[in-house]
């Protein structure tokens, strides 16, 4: 039997997805689900996981103003030794996929890295996450434990906050050790304010455009649509620099899933579906009838972008 279900995650938006899953399973077994914080801000973001389905919050740390991830392991090593959760959920951000392998040898325990499926399958933990580039799932079950698991942004949607819900807040005194690396300078990466990870409706491009200048229809588009946020695949913000990384959607950029996807002169590469495949609704523009994208589309218009936009564009002014 699962004694404890455990979250841990840098990010507050991504520890509320957590705990969807973590109070599913914790039912499951009819066990509780606890939290852990980190850093000064420790008591607010307690008060939002109790209401998103946490029993008892752990908050530690509350002197680390930057995260450090050998302070952040040491901290969590000691809270499950204390608590002796057998099942730790870790979001997937840069600091959780540094965390988790590190915690693991630490604890000498099992870890899965940026898992989209968990299931119980008796008193085993099985897993289920995406690899080569898409093209297959790996199904992983946790002989021992404590099983470790990093989970990526939007692979589970949030339960809705309670009000009303209640649970337990608790101090706990758990010093890290000694480390010779220091923090010398934190510069913050410029950004053009996109946030596609969170966008409802998302317009993006790909190399089907033949110019920067012409991605303003692209922009237009998104303009008569509420002004909704622009994506791209890889190329267009790795190699052609016309839209920062901000924007850039897919395995190696960032994992999507808007209530409505349109891809506009995106070939549909299984690097750049990884990151939307998830989405809702998936609506493709393009004019090679035979491209990838029409696979993962729910609905495809076969034509050219500098014909198939602008009447669209038109098409929805005319709706408003």
């Amino acid at each position: 039997m699962i004694p404890m279900v455990m979250i841990f995650s840098d990010l507050e938006k991504n520890g509320i997805e957590l705990l969807a899953k973590g109070r599913e399973l914790a039912d499951a077994k009819g066990t509780s689900l606890k939290a852990l914080v980190l850093g000064p801000d420790g008591n607010s973001i307690a008060e939002k996981y109790i209401k998103h389905g946490a029993d008892k919050v752990l908050i530690a740390g509350s002197s680390m103003v930057e995260f450090k991830v050998e302070e952040a392991s040491d901290i969590l090593e000691g809270a499950i030794k204390a608590e002796g959760p057998s099942i730790i959920l870790i979001s997937s951000t840069k600091n959780g996929k540094e965390l988790a392998p590190r915690l693991a040898a630490k604890l000498d325990a099992g870890s899965a890295t940026d898992v989209n499926k968990i299931e119980l399958e008796g008193d085993n933990v099985v897993t289920e996450r995406v690899v080569y580039s898409g093209n297959a799932i790996s199904r992983e079950m946790f002989t021992g434990g404590p099983a470790i698991i990093t989970v990526p942004s939007k692979a589970f949607d949030p339960l809705p906050e309670d009000s009303g819900r209640t649970g337990e807040i608790a101090v706990i005194d758990l010093a890290p050790g000694e480390h010779p690396s220091k923090i010398v300078n934190v510069q913050t990466m410029i950004s053009e304010g996109a946030n596609v990870e969170d966008a409802e409706v998302i317009v993006s491009c790909g190399r089907g455009f033949k110019s920067s200048d012409d991605l303003k229809l692209i922009k237009d588009l998104a303009g008569v649509l509420n002004g909704v946020s622009l994506g791209c695949s890889r190329p267009i913000a790795a190699d052609l620099k016309w839209l920062s990384e901000d924007h850039w959607i897919g395995l190696s950029g960032h994992k999507v899933k808007p209530k409505l996807y349109i891809a506009c002169g995106i070939s549909g590469q299984i690097q750049h579906v990884a990151g939307m495949r998830d989405s809702g609704i998936i609506v493709a523009i393009n004019k090679d009838p035979d491209a990838p994208i029409f696979n993962s589309a729910d609905y495809g218009i076969v034509g050219d972008i500098y014909k198939v936009l602008p009447k669209l564009i038109e098409a929805i002014k005319q709706k408003k």
